[in-house]
């Protein structure tokens, strides 16, 4: 109980002593019988109580006789009739036992009201006005009247912290007819006692039931009225609470913000005495003043990262876009200035108004504060949760800055208090039953799986739902953006094997692509992926092969039937159900995605929806992706022998020049051309020429190592590109090449007519860049060639020389 309220109680507790203590004094104890009657009758009747509606107070109509008793009865007489009276309008029939404090209140303010009331009946004063009886009883039922209902209202407004006077105009005031028609029975009773004697007085008795009676209908039929708006109240708050949870779950804030905010937000507010009307405006607007980010794009309230200026102008909308659609609403209180306005500060530097200080209404500055200091104590997408001290230990140095000194203080007094109120009363977790799937999955006659997963025991909730399917949705858009930016079969293969696990749960994924009849793998990953990679899978075999040919999709098939899968029938395999949908792009099917589970009916009819949601443009892509391989493939492939060309060449040169500056390694650059090549053409023709370039061809990958490049550069003359190669061993090497290149042409031609001449250059010695090795290697193939054309001179005169002798 506040300090105020502790001090009226312990001032009306003194009050009360100091009055039952003069009036004992003037016992006289005259007249027993009728003071003994009054009290009994008053007794009996306090059990005839109504409790006032909104409140925890009663009425009797014990009261009559407490106005009786100061009418015709001594002080004492009248304090002992009071003291029973509300001894007995406690205690009988009673709904919970009294507080000790309420006890101590309530029984010396009846006893001061009833020293008052005795007062001023009896006082000289008010008698020389007129000492008739009807004026004095409505003179002391309102002063009854007032000062009864008056000292509660006082109580509860120092303890709750309320206005005085609009407690007991809303809570006491309408009760005053009440008062005055018991002062009129009171009256009656006290007339006929002084002419017929107390005792024929008596029978005004019966019509205070009829005055309870009469009484209770009419709190009777009010209470039911107002059960009923508040049942009305409270399912118009419900519906905004629900509406504002779903929009609260399309952003990625916490679930319980609303209902956190909403509880710190009506304790501020009480402390700070706001009206009732105030009061129910910020409720409302503590679930809605968020309602404005439907007009703001979903990717800027998910971005992880800072807003940029332009993405920060478009969500300062959303406080009169929230304070229009409310405005719609038509609320019988002022919720929409509250919504226009949470975001202004203080200072005047906030938004969409720029208002300062006392401009900003009460319930904005309330709820400004509040809804920050729980924003930074929860996750966000771009940070994490702050300590609740730390928390508040901003908000606090934000105070005649940002937000309102006074809401602040009273934030710091008691924020660690309202947390815990918060955390007890949490959201709602009411959960809704999710529609089960239905129907199997197709699968053919070769054993697969015919069921499908129905829905889990535990259908998640509402907020859940919704927020799973702004995930969905998130996770949807990040996978189909990555793919438009990927070229390559790997990357894009990679990209929708990194977000599948996101999006559809599984133990290992199989990317196949359709190659001549047969699915290769080209990206593997989670368990038994080795077996997988190895895997060849002709079209229309196992499950994966049995998709690409139907073009249809399996749920939760079989996946041991997959063809090289498990080799042994015996073999135990962790993987028992398996989901596949066909990539089909523009052109026919491209491939097949495959997920595999260890759970048993693992995938659902929702799990085949989001993988139908992304084949179709991941087919696309990959599609693409082989085109564009195979463009680049051609363009840097010679199209007669499959080698390397000369742009080829050239990227690779560099690459490895830049990659040998950097190690120190040395790189070896051989030219080969053939000798003797024309003569094939004119003798053999070009057919057979192009078949003898082509077994040169393999006979230098054969003779190559595996990271050597090998290419064509024109003609009959290649290039092979050797990292790596020691001096000492360049000469062994044009050697091999040299008997490899005539063993090949002479089975291909069938006569040892055609040879090679090679030239070598080293990095760095004979060249820093591509076109120095090149050019420093060709003139060393040439310089061999002219050796090899003057040593076939020499040999042709020897044999001419010979062969004139012998005719001679």
């Amino acid at each position: 109980m506040p300090a105020g309220a502790r001090a009226y109680v312990a001032a009306m507790a003194a009050a009360g002593v100091c009055s039952l203590s003069l009036g004992m004094l003037h016992w006289t104890g005259t007249d027993l019988p009728r003071f003994i009657a009054l009290a009994v009758l008053g007794v009996l009747c306090s059990t005839l109580k109504v409790s006032l509606p909104g409140t925890t107070s009663t009425v009797s109509v014990n009261y009559i006789f407490v106005l009786i008793a100061c009418s015709i009865c001594d002080l004492p007489q009248a304090l002992i009739v009071a003291t029973g009276c509300f001894i007995a309008q406690t205690f009988l029939r009673a709904k919970a036992r009294p507080h000790l404090v309420h006890l101590l209140f309530n029984s010396s303010s009846s006893m001061v009201l009833v020293a008052a009331t005795y007062g001023v009946y009896h006082s000289a004063p008010l008698r020389r006005v007129s000492d008739s009886i009807p004026f004095l009883f409505l003179c002391i039922s309102l002063v009854y009247f007032f000062l009864n209902t008056g000292s509660v209202a006082a109580v509860v407004a120092l303890t709750e912290r309320k206005n005085l006077i609009g407690i007991w105009r809303n809570s006491y005031l309408w009760t005053a007819p009440q008062y005055l028609l018991g002062g009129t029975v009171a009256a009656l009773f006290t007339a006929l006692s002084g002419v017929f004697g107390w005792q024929w007085a008596l029978l005004v008795v019966p019509s205070m039931w009829g005055l309870y009676s009469s009484y209770r209908l009419y709190l009777g039929r009010f209470e039911e009225q107002e059960r009923h708006a508040r049942e009305m109240s409270d399912l118009h708050l419900r519906a905004i609470e629900a509406l504002a949870v779903a929009i609260d779950a399309k952003d990625e804030t916490t679930h319980d913000h609303l209902r956190r905010v909403q509880v710190y937000s009506m304790a501020v507010a009480r402390q700070l005495g706001l009206s009732a009307l105030e009061i129910q405006a910020l409720q409302a607007a503590a679930l809605l003043h968020d309602i404005g980010k439907l007009a703001v794009p979903e990717y800027i309230l998910s971005k992880p990262g800072r807003l940029t200026p332009e993405e920060f102008e478009r969500v300062k909308v959303h406080p009169a876009i929230g304070a229009e659609i409310l405005n719609r609403v038509r609320f019988p209180y002022p919720v929409v200035p509250i919504v226009a306005a949470h975001h202004e500060k203080w200072d005047g530097s906030g938004y969409p108004k720029g208002l300062k200080g006392e401009e900003i209404p009460i319930g904005a500055r309330i709820l400004a504060a509040v809804d920050c200091l729980d924003a930074l104590a929860s996750d966000r997408q771009y940070r994490r949760a702050l300590p609740l001290s730390e928390a508040m230990e901003r908000i606090a140095a934000q105070a005649g800055s940002s937000f309102d000194p006074q809401v602040v203080k009273v934030l710091q007094l008691r924020y660690r208090e309202l947390e815990e109120l918060a955390k007890a009363n949490g959201p709602d977790t009411t959960k809704l039953t999710r529609p089960a799937d239905t129907g199997h999955g197709a699968a053919p006659d070769a054993g697969f799986a015919q069921v499908a997963a129905g829905a889990p025991e535990d259908a998640p909730n509402f907020i859940a739902s919704i927020a799973a399917a702004r995930q969905e949705f998130q996770s949807l858009h990040e996978l189909t953006s990555a793919l438009g930016t990927s070229l390559s079969v790997g990357s894009t293969l990679s990209l929708l094997g990194a977000h599948l696990k996101s999006i559809v749960p599984h133990d290992s994924l199989a990317i196949y692509i359709l190659e001549g009849g047969t699915l290769v793998p080209q990206h593997v990953s989670g368990v038994d992926s080795a077996l997988f990679a190895s895997m060849r899978i002709p079209l229309g075999q196992g499950l994966s092969g049995w998709v690409a040919e139907n073009r249809k999709p399996i749920v939760n098939g079989n996946p041991l039937v997959e063809p090289g899968y498990v080799r042994n029938p015996g073999q135990f395999s962790v993987l028992t159900s398996a989901t596949a949908v066909p990539l089909v792009g523009t052109r026919g099917v491209v491939g097949v995605l495959t997920l595999y589970s260890r759970v048993r009916d693992s995938f659902t009819r929702d799990h085949l929806r989001l993988l139908n949601a992304v084949s179709s443009k991941a087919a696309i892509t990959i599609e693409h992706a082989l085109e564009l391989t195979e463009a680049l493939r051609s363009a840097q492939t010679d199209a007669l022998t499959g080698l390397a060309n000369t742009r080829a060449l050239f990227l690779h040169l560099d690459a490895e020049l830049s990659r040998c500056s950097r190690s120190g390694e040395a790189l070896t650059v051989l030219v080969l051309d053939l000798d003797g090549f024309k003569q094939v053409n004119d003798r053999f023709g070009h057919l057979t020429g192009n078949r003898v370039l082509r077994t040169v061809a393999e006979a230098l990958r054969g003779g190559s190592r595996e990271y050597d490049l090998v290419a064509r550069i024109g003609g009959d003359e290649f290039v092979v590109v050797m990292p790596g190669m020691e001096a000492i061993s360049v000469s062994q090497k044009s050697d091999d090449l040299t008997r490899l290149i005539r063993r090949a042409c002479a089975e291909c031609i069938g006569e040892d007519s055609v040879s090679v001449s090679v030239g070598h250059a080293i990095y760095p010695a004979d060249g820093a860049d591509a076109e120095d090795l090149l050019a420093s290697a060709d003139r060393a193939m040439y310089a061999v060639k002219n050796l090899h054309h003057l040593t076939r001179d020499a040999r042709h005169l020897e044999v001419t020389r010979l062969e004139v002798a012998a005719i001679q």
